[in-house]
């Protein structure tokens, strides 16, 4: 049954990662089911990273965002020795790559809402206009955007791949995963 749910679980992220690659309109990244998960933690990371200064507190929303999938699949993978599960993890960091570009992409316009429903141009707030402002990187936000979108669709095809290896791979013995493949039954 967990194999079953794995294949599943799978099938759905390549759906996933096919309509967040092709994405054109920020409104699809962020309608995502996890972008509220996200939410989250990138808000949890501006409190965690205040103490050490303007440029870290609006970056550590985006640290902490990707830094959290990151810490979920390197535990997976060394404590509980589940590689799918690491797997998946991997493919959430890849997907916040994704959910983090659209707002990358937007510092110079401030044309999307930020939480409150408010855009960027109607408050101050916005987290990447004030990091590139910071850096004298403003200029690139697009081209930032785009690597950081490309970055995430990479590591979410990468993450799928090695998914997919860990559940149809045979292998006479898998000690360290907590699921049999079919070939292994």
């Amino acid at each position: 049954m967990a194999f079953i749910a794995r294949v599943g679980l799978l099938a759905l992220l390549v759906v996933w990662t096919a309509k967040y690659s092709f994405a054109r309109s920020p409104d699809v990244i962020m309608d995502a089911p996890v972008h509220l998960v996200n939410l989250v933690f990138h808000e949890a990371g501006h409190v965690l990273f205040s103490p050490f200064g303007r440029l870290m507190t609006a970056l550590g929303g985006s640290i902490m965002q990707i830094l959290v999938p990151v810490l979920c699949a390197v535990t997976l993978a060394r404590q509980a020795h589940d590689r799918f599960g690491a797997a998946v993890a991997a493919w959430w960091a890849g997907q916040n790559f994704v959910d983090l570009a659209p707002y990358i992409g937007d510092a110079r316009t401030l044309r999307l809402p930020l939480l409150g429903g408010a855009t960027g141009a109607e408050v101050e707030g916005h987290d990447w206009e004030a990091i590139l402002t910071m850096l004298g990187w403003l200029h690139h936000d697009r081209a930032l955007a785009a690597g950081a979108h490309g970055l995430g669709v990479v590591a979410m095809l990468g993450a799928l791949g090695f998914a997919a290896w860990t559940l149809f791979t045979p292998r006479s013995a898998a000690p360290d995963d907590d699921v049999a493949t079919p070939a292994s039954k």
